[in-house]
């Protein structure tokens, strides 16, 4: 079965070339030219992943985002301008796996798509094959179902959040490096810098204080990387 992927960006001469692009490599396309004509399409009939641009005209993609993840899960890359860090880190923050600055190499954005997709695809079936259900105390991690329940309560997580816990949580008290982390999260061959996954560790612990203000189990060891704290 093919994958769906929807483009949202004003440029049309963006959204063209890359849409040629992604059906000649075999996946089906949407495409979109501002962020409220997608969030209503989007949410009526999900995409397997989205490709957002930041700014757009009724609605950029960073309320779009905001919007989009009040109600999914689904895997979102980010297109943001050269050297505005600013709108990386804003957008990791709000719930993007990953981002592309531009101009891009859309050789580059085919294999950053494929490359959350399979983390996606995989996640998926692994967690339906082996009916996973991961229990540390308070926490329990259902990858069959993308479920993350913190006393009870649910955490909604991204794919690459899901992940990045998992990872933690897999050895509670050991300690993973941020490059340890990156390959959990996205795979040997996928290069993030250190600062993507401290702002996708910032957001897991914002999550879960939105459902216990006191949640202190993901530390930080500064110049080495995170654990998570063993409950007693």
């Amino acid at each position: 079965m093919k994958h769906t992927i929807a483009l949202v960006d004003d440029d049309r001469n963006i959204l063209t070339s890359v849409q040629m692009t992604l059906e000649q490599e075999g996946f089906a396309v949407r495409t979109f030219t501002d962020g409220e004509s997608a969030l209503q399409a989007l949410t009526a009939r999900p995409p397997d992943l989205a490709v957002l641009d930041i700014k757009m005209p009724r609605m950029d993609g960073m309320e779009l985002l905001q919007r989009l993840r009040a109600r999914s899960a689904m895997p979102v890359i980010f297109l943001t301008s050269k050297d505005e860090e600013v709108d990386e880190l804003m957008a990791l923050r709000l719930g993007a796996d990953d981002y592309i600055t531009k101009p891009f190499s859309q050789r580059l954005l085919i294999e950053r798509i494929r490359a959350l997709l399979r983390r996606h695809d995989g996640h998926r079936v692994e967690g339906a094959a082996a009916a996973n259900v991961m229990v540390r105390g308070d926490l329990v991690l259902d990858e069959s179902k993308h479920q993350c329940t913190w006393r009870g309560q649910d955490i909604q997580l991204t794919v690459t959040e899901f992940l990045l816990m998992k990872a933690l949580a897999t050895r509670p008290g050991n300690v993973k490096s941020r490059d340890q982390l990156i390959d959990a999260a996205y795979g040997e061959n996928i290069y993030v810098d250190d600062r993507t996954i401290d702002s996708h560790v910032k957001r897991i612990r914002k999550k879960f204080r939105t459902v216990d203000d006191e949640f202190n189990q993901v530390e930080t060891l500064y110049g080495i990387g995170y654990r998570y704290k063993e409950q007693g």
